[in-house]
């Protein structure tokens, strides 16, 4: 894997190598792609991922990736459509669950994202993303209390996890707890979490 090389380029070099030895290696694809994504090389990534599914069809990562290159040019559909061929490769793949549910949220379909979120938490209960977008889900749907929980939760996992505190601040402000509500707004900016404007102003006149 990567961790055995000096740098993501001598990687790059190994894996070349390999295929140029053997063009049908899968695998090789797939780790080939993965680099070309850290590089920002996206649709050379995108080329030999799908080369990769098709030396190797049941390769679920693959699909998970190439999910992400659909999101990242805001296909959401066919994101969808990759990470559900993920989770019917490897159902107990928790990854594609979490993006599943990522993706309806965007859509607006709650109630299928809530059911996609967890199914990926019972199969990797320490999956932050999705349980913080869990969390979200439970907000949209009303359930305050949900969502407290669920974000309280993943700040015992990872308590730098700007989004969670994001969460938090939102479900105070319905509580109208606008202390609490402050301190997790100021907590989501400190770990790098963009707020939006209108939330800040809102707390405005509150702070002290």
């Amino acid at each position: 894997m990567a961790e055995q090389y000096q740098s993501v380029d001598e990687y790059l070099q190994t894996l070349q190598q390999q295929l140029k030895d053997n063009p049908q290696d899968g695998v090789a694809h797939y780790n080939l792609g993965c680099v070309l994504i850290g590089k920002g090389e996206y649709e050379k990534a995108e080329q030999e991922l799908k080369t990769a599914i098709q030396l190797t069809p049941d390769l679920a990562e693959a699909y998970v990736q190439l999910g992400g290159l659909a999101l990242r040019n805001g296909d959401l559909m066919t994101c969808l459509s990759f990470n559900k061929k993920a989770t019917e490769l490897r159902p107990r793949f928790a990854v594609p669950h979490g993006n599943i549910g990522f993706v309806q949220m965007q859509l607006g379909k709650v109630d299928e994202a809530v059911a996609a979120l967890r199914r990926a938490l019972s199969f990797d209960p320490k999956f932050v993303q999705a349980r913080s977008t869990l969390g979200s889900a439970y907000l949209m749907q009303g359930d305050i209390d949900g969502c407290i929980e669920q974000c309280r939760q993943v700040i015992t996992e990872q308590p730098t996890f700007g989004p969670a505190y994001n969460n938090l601040c939102l479900a105070y402000i319905q509580l109208q707890d606008y202390d609490q509500a402050i301190e997790n707004c100021d907590l989501a900016i400190k770990y790098g979490y963009e707020m939006p404007d209108d939330i800040l102003q809102e707390l405005q006149p509150y702070r002290k």
